[in-house]
């Protein structure tokens, strides 16, 4: 055991988890009606602890276990068996490592909260998430992270697919999965409505952009220069993209707004997680540069072009951050295309797959969406039985 690393993961594991709360949760309810906001804080809530005992059941054990088939990685270490305080991944206590990827675990599936808000049956949320990240985003993990056949002398040969930390196993699931959802949903009965509270949105933003720090800087496992410039990278692609996103806002529409210069930040942020081991700060700059325009037009096309009511844009700034990350990696010459390229196809191939599978399962025993009733007076009074605001003062 490394004690410098050790500390710097325990730390890095704690930001993680403070991306999902309270950093996604303030995000995504400044960005819904006040009527709803307690139910998306409801929802990452939930989630978050719902993972953490999947995680330890079954989760880690599919994910980092000693499979041999390269698919997934069996059930020996189910509810951590044989692991102990003196047992080691690498240069970290293992449960510390166990720890570190449960907060991975975490805000995926949370992630995917913001294609479905304001319309959809808590259950159905509980149910579909605990099911996705067991069936769906653990397999994957192994199959990158977990010494599976897309990883160094898999499929792709001795150099493997390059996802530093989750551009593929976080980014492209997590918005391939969320589209789908807001497929199946249907759109919102008013989508026209602004965000109730930009200030929220944006106290979420910097609270992910710090959090991002130990997402990605602790991706390197160790307390050394990697982390050191893993972490400078990703501040750097974030800054540049809320920037290109706002000139482009401005270019467009003749304002540039809050909530989009902090969207912009998720969506560098996004774009650099998978490449931030692998490149210095120019190509992170243009990363950055790039992504805010991207995900920006992407934004666009999901609402206008498709006409699907992703909500809160999950595929547009994460899904297409994440590919669009991956595949610069093999531009910078990291990674190989065929292993950027065939991954991306792989993964993307079967998050389609299970996720429409359990969206149809977890349907059939749980309504996927509430009533017009509950929709048009909000989920907050109807389902949880609060409110977030006292109307009458």
């Amino acid at each position: 055991m490394n004690a410098a690393d050790t500390a710097w993961i325990i730390v890095a594991t704690a930001l993680v988890l403070f991306m999902t709360l309270p950093g996604l949760a303030l995000f995504y309810g400044g960005l819904v009606r006040a009527r709803n906001v307690l139910s998306v804080f409801m929802q990452c809530y939930a989630i978050a602890c719902l993972m953490s005992i999947l995680w330890l059941a079954f989760g880690y054990s599919i994910a980092f276990g000693a499979g041999e088939s390269g698919v997934w990685g069996g059930l020996g270490k189910a509810f951590l068996a044989g692991v102990t305080a003196d047992s080691l991944s690498g240069t970290l206590p293992e449960v510390l490592f166990f720890a570190f990827q449960m907060t991975f675990a975490i805000i995926t599936p949370a992630l995917i909260v913001g294609a479905y808000v304001e319309r959809v049956g808590f259950g159905f949320v509980l149910l579909f998430s605990g099911l996705w990240m067991l069936l769906c985003y653990a397999p994957v993990v192994h199959w990158v992270w977990g010494g599976g056949f897309l990883a160094d002398g898999g499929i792709f040969g001795e150099t493997g697919v390059k996802d530093f930390a989750g551009g593929i196993v976080v980014h492209e699931t997590a918005g391939i999965a969320a589209l789908l959802i807001a497929v199946f949903l249907g759109p919102r009965r008013n989508r026209t409505t602004p965000p109730h509270n930009p200030g929220f949105v944006m106290i979420g933003a910097a609270m992910l952009w710090v959090g991002w720090f130990g997402f990605n800087g602790g991706s390197q496992l160790a307390a050394d220069g990697g982390a050191a410039m893993a972490l400078t990278v990703t501040h750097i692609s974030a800054a540049t993209a809320s920037l290109s996103w706002a000139l482009w806002e401005k270019i467009k529409y003749g304002k540039a707004s809050l909530v989009g210069i902090v969207t912009g930040t998720i969506a560098g942020l996004a774009s650099i997680t998978p490449a931030s081991g692998f490149v210095g700060p120019i190509e992170a700059l243009l990363i950055g540069a790039v992504a805010g325009i991207l995900c920006q037009e992407a934004v666009n096309f999901v609402r206008n072009a498709l006409g699907i009511d992703d909500t809160l844009d999950v595929f547009a700034v994460h899904g297409v951050g994440g590919i669009f990350g991956t595949i610069m990696i093999a531009v910078f010459g990291a990674g190989t295309w065929t292993a950027q390229l065939g991954s991306l196809v792989i993964v993307g191939a079967f998050t389609v797959i299970m996720s429409v599978v359990l969206i149809k399962i977890v349907g059939w025993i749980t309504p996927i969406r509430v009533d017009h009733e509950i929709e048009v007076n909000g989920l907050d009074l109807e389902v949880h039985g609060e409110r977030a605001y006292d109307m009458a003062s």
